[in-house]
């Protein structure tokens, strides 16, 4: 920390030293005519041609030889090796440089390319500006900053330390546009609902609440856009997505993090198996576009390979093959309960049968999934919002994409029937009474909006962060999102 504060100090000083220069140490302008990337794949034509160039960037190490000097320069496309002459860049500008320009700081160089001895593609400058003189100090060493709590904290550090995060970013930037292009393709229309809503649906979570001062009213962030999608659908529109931003009051682990943003899509005409087929197609596009067309990805230990057609399995026929456990002879809360406390899992009060089959598909089922696979035909209990399996009024339709232990895709042949709906939310109001946080409110416009009638559909959420963890081999869902929630530092 005394090494940090000195190493400032020094750098006020040098401020203070420009300033009475009469050098802005802040410009404006700073234009350059090339970036770093365009300039190594020309770097024959250019340097044949001895074309002057110009280049803008931070100043990434610095390596002085007395009258000369090597510098590494890089921008946001790549990087490139400096050269200084104090012959030839003249004595005022290389003392300038050698004595108040530092590590980290952002310069503009004007030069000619010339290749090293050893064969370093390199730019010798002739003229510099000086950008944005830095204050504070690069990370010690920032080829590997490694201390998670600041990479996260200061995702600046880690960005500026580790090019790996960078791509990690540009990666999610191509999943994000890729998933755009997909649906746009297949005849889905974008579109935004509210983040602040007056009753948070379409999911069971527990919400954040905020207060509206003007309308003196509680809202709450969403937890899903569902049921304003869905509203669309009532609407006339037969096909939308929206790339929504979702916020759920709950814990954060290595694939949770309170604020998230997921893919919601529905479709008219269509249910769960027509979903199933296009997701499948969705993958080969998808890898297509960001794993050059190979189809398979390494996680962790395991190598994942997502060519279709995936397996499809029910629900409980997965929890027999993993679990040991028969839902049908387990009718009621108490019979189940005792199941699951006999796989080890803890049961809580307020969990209903709903809640503990849930508990132990989580616990017991998903850590043994590594390729895709589909789970169909859960138990009604889980799925307030989906039709019931015809001939079986115990089962919805709905299916999960599971992949490396964890639920990639959710989705739904949509309940579009008010008055089963409006039975279904008081369930769900009466487990919210007997103190279950994250049941769902009764929503009486959305029912309202069905009575007024909403065509056959299906609809479907996919979390783009765990999607953009699984495709670059992330292990913590914090290193896919730029900012992730953090506890405060005093704490």
């Amino acid at each position: 920390m005394e090494k940090s504060t000195d190493e400032r100090l020094a750098r006020l000083e040098k401020l203070k030293e420009i300033r009475g220069q009469k050098v802005n140490p802040y410009p404006a302008s700073a234009k350059r005519n090339q970036t770093v990337v365009q300039v190594l794949e020309n770097f024959d034509k250019f340097s044949a041609n001895k074309k002057m160039l110009s280049l803008a960037g931070r100043l990434k190490s610095i390596r002085l030889h007395g009258g000369s000097a090597f510098a590494n320069l890089e921008d946001g496309s790549g990087a490139i090796q400096l050269f200084f002459r104090e012959d030839h860049f003249g004595a005022k500008p290389y003392k300038f440089f050698k004595e108040l320009i530092d590590l980290g700081d952002f310069v503009r160089v004007k030069g000619i390319l010339f290749t090293t001895k050893t064969g370093e593609k390199t730019l010798e400058v002739e003229a510099l500006k000086l950008l944005t003189k830095t204050l504070a100090p690069l990370p010690e060493k920032w080829h590997g900053l490694s201390d998670v709590e600041i990479r996260y904290r200061q995702r600046y550090l880690d960005l500026i330390a580790n090019p790996s995060v960078r791509e990690i970013f540009k990666k999610r930037s191509l999943i994000i546009k890729t998933i755009r292009e997909f649906f746009e393709r297949d005849g889905f229309m974008e579109v935004e609902t509210p983040i602040l809503q007056p009753i948070p649906g379409g999911a069971t979570a527990r919400p954040f609440i905020t207060h509206h001062n003007a309308l003196d009213i509680d809202l709450y962030l969403r937890i899903a856009p569902e049921l304003y999608l869905k509203r669309l659908i009532v609407g006339g529109f037969e096909r939308v997505f929206e790339i929504a931003r979702c916020f759920r009051n709950e814990g954060i682990d290595w694939s949770h993090n309170p604020e998230f943003t997921q893919i919601e899509l529905y479709r008219a005409y269509a249910d769960y198996n027509d979903l199933i087929k296009m997701m499948e197609k969705f993958f080969v596009y998808l890898m297509k576009k960001t794993n050059g067309g190979e189809m398979k990805v390494v996680y962790e230990k395991d190598t994942i390979d997502f060519t279709p057609p995936y397996p499809r399995i029910t629900f409980r026929d997965i929890l027999m093959k993993f679990g040991n456990c028969d839902i049908e002879k387990y009718p009621d809360r108490e019979s189940m309960a005792k199941k699951a406390r006999e796989l080890g899992l803890d049961v809580l009060p307020s969990d209903d049968r709903g809640k503990i089959m849930d508990e132990i598909f989580k616990k017991v089922v998903r850590p043994k999934i590594v390729n895709p696979i589909f789970v169909i035909n859960h138990p009604i209990e889980l799925s307030p919002l989906a039709k019931k399996v015809p001939g079986d009024s115990r089962y919805v339709e709905r299916f999960q994409l599971l992949v490396a232990g964890t639920e990639l895709v959710n989705a739904f042949s949509e309940l579009n029937d008010p008055i089963d709906q409006r039975e279904r939310f008081a369930a769900q109001q009466k487990m919210r009474e007997a103190g279950d946080a994250e049941a769902m409110r009764i929503d009486e416009d959305f029912i309202t909006a069905l009575m007024h009638g909403m065509p056959p559909t299906a609809g479907l959420g996919m979390g783009i962060d765990r999607l953009t963890a699984l495709l670059t081999n992330s292990h913590n869902i914090k290193e896919v999102i730029l900012f992730p929630t953090l506890k405060p530092e005093n704490k």
